[in-house]
C-alpha cells in the first residue's frame, strides 16, 4: 500500500511562506504529477513528502500513519532526483545494489533484487558498465533501478528528465509510464513541463504560488479548467484570452467587434478564452466572429499554426490543417466553436 494524504500542510522559510495550506489525497497505485511554473512550490512539497524538508504546519500520512516527524529512511518512499548521482567507480550492478549492501543484506539477496530491477528496466546487458559508459537515459534508468530494489511503498520523482535531450525525454516518458503499469506502485512526479504531466498522470495537481489551483485528470483540466491560470498553463500553445464585458443579452463583447453567447452569470464575465484548435478560418469571412491579418505562419509537420493580429482583440493563435498554407499579411476570418469557449470572472475563476 502507498496511499499518501496531506492535511493543511504549510512550509515557511523564516517569514516567507512557500506552501500555503495544502490538502491532498493520493490513492494507492496512482501516478500523480505536480506541475506549475518555477517557484510555485512543487519540488518543496515533494521533498516534504519525502521527509527531506520539515513540515512547518499540518500533517502528512502514509497509509493512515502519521509520518510528519519521521526521517526519510522511516517513510518507505524512494526518491529519484534530476541529478543521477551515481558512483563513478562502481558499475551498474553495484550502483543499483549499493543501498541494499549498506543495509546489511546478503550478496545472493542483493544479486536477486538487482537482477529483477534490471530486467524491468532492460539494463541486463549493462550491469558491468561504469556510469561514464552509459547514455543519459541509461543513467537515469540506473537511478530508478536503485529506487526499485528498495521495494518502497511509493516513488517520488523530482524533474527526472530535465537533463535529457528532447528525444530521450520522449523515450524516458514511455519508460516511466511502462514502469508504473508494471509495478502498479504509487508515484508522485514533479515537472514544469505540462506535456509530461498530460502524458504521464492519472491525476494532475496544478500549483501556483504555493497553492493548489486545481486537481483532476488531464482531460478534465484541459477541457474544464477552474481558473484562467490553469486554462493557460495546461495546453500548448496556450489558450487565447480576450478581455471582454457583457450586455443584457448575455454576449461577451470586446470593443463591439466580438460577440459570443455567454453562459452562467453574464454580469461576472470579464474574460473570454478559446483554444487554438477551437478556432477555424472561414471562407470569405462568412460567419466569422472576427477578422484579422496573419502575422506569422508556423509549419511544424503534424501541426500548423497561424498567429492572427485581430486589432483590439489582440493576437490570436489558430491551429490550421497542415495542408493549408498562409502568407504573412493575408486577411482571414475567424469563427469560434461557441460550445468550447471558456468564460472567466475578474478573479480569474471559471464562470459556468
Amino acid at each position: 500500500m502507498g496511499a499518501i494524504k496531506l492535511e493543511n500542510v504549510e512550509k515557511w522559510f523564516g517569514d516567507v511562506q512557500v506552501i500555503r495550506g495544502i490538502d491532498l489525497e493520493i490513492l494507492d497505485g496512482e501516478m500523480v504529477v505536480f506541475v506549475g511554473p518555477s517557484g510555485c512550490g512543487k519540488s518543496t512539497l515533494l521533498r516534504m513528502i519525502a521527509g527531506l524538508e520539515d513540515t512547518s504546519y499540518g500533517k502528512i500520512y502514509l497509509d493512515d500513519e502519521d509520518v510528519t516527524d519521521r526521517v526519510p529512511s522511516e517513510r518507505a518512499l524512494s526518491m529519484v532526483f534530476q541529478s543521477y548521482a551515481l558512483y563513478p567507480h562502481m558499475n551498474v550492478a553495484e550502483n543499483v545494489g549499493f543501498s541494499l549492501k549498506t543495509s546489511g543484506m546478503t550478496k545472493p539477496e542483493i544479486d536477486a533484487k538487482v537482477a529483477a530491477a534490471s530486467a524491468i528496466l532492460e539494463l541486463d546487458t549493462y550491469l558491468d558498465r561504469r556510469p561514464k559508459e552509459l547514455s543519459g537515459g541509461q543513467r537515469q534508468r540506473v537511478a530508478i533501478g536503485r529506487a526499485i530494489v528498495r521495494e518502497p511503498k511509493g516513488f517520488l520523482f523530482d524533474e527526472p528528465l530535465s537533463n535529457l535531450d528532447a528525444a530521450l525525454r520522449v523515450q524516458m516518458r514511455f519508460e516511466i509510464a511502462k514502469l508504473h503499469e508494471n509495478l502498479k506502485s504509487t508515484m508522485v512526479y514533479v515537472t514544469h513541463d505540462q506535456v509530461e504531466a498530460m502524458t504521464l498522470a492519472d491525476k494532475i495537481v496544478v500549483l501556483n504560488d504555493g497553492r493548489i489551483e486545481q486537481v483532476g485528470k488531464p482531460r478534465e483540466l484541459y477541457e474544464q479548467p477552474d481558473s484562467l491560470f490553469v486554462a493557460q498553463f495546461i495546453g500548448s500553445p496556450k489558450m487565447n484570452v480576450i478581455a471582454g464585458k457583457t450586455d443584457a443579452k448575455g454576449f461577451a463583447l470586446n470593443a463591439e467587434s466580438l460577440k459570443i453567447r455567454a453562459q452562467g452569470d453574464h454580469a461576472a464575465i470579464v474574460t473570454v478564452g478559446v483554444r487554438p484548435e477551437h478556432i477555424t478560418v472561414t471562407s470569405g469571412n462568412k460567419g466569422a466572429h472576427c477578422t484579422g491579418t496573419v502575422a506569422l505562419y508556423e509549419y511544424l509537420g503534424s501541426d500548423s499554426f497561424i498567429y492572427v493580429d485581430c486589432g483590439d482583440l489582440g493576437m490570436l493563435t489558430v491551429r490550421v490543417p497542415d495542408q493549408t498554407e498562409f502568407s504573412t499579411g493575408q486577411s482571414v476570418g475567424l469563427k469560434f466553436d461557441e460550445a468550447r469557449v471558456h468564460f472567466f470572472d475578474q478573479d480569474g475563476r471559471a464562470v459556468r
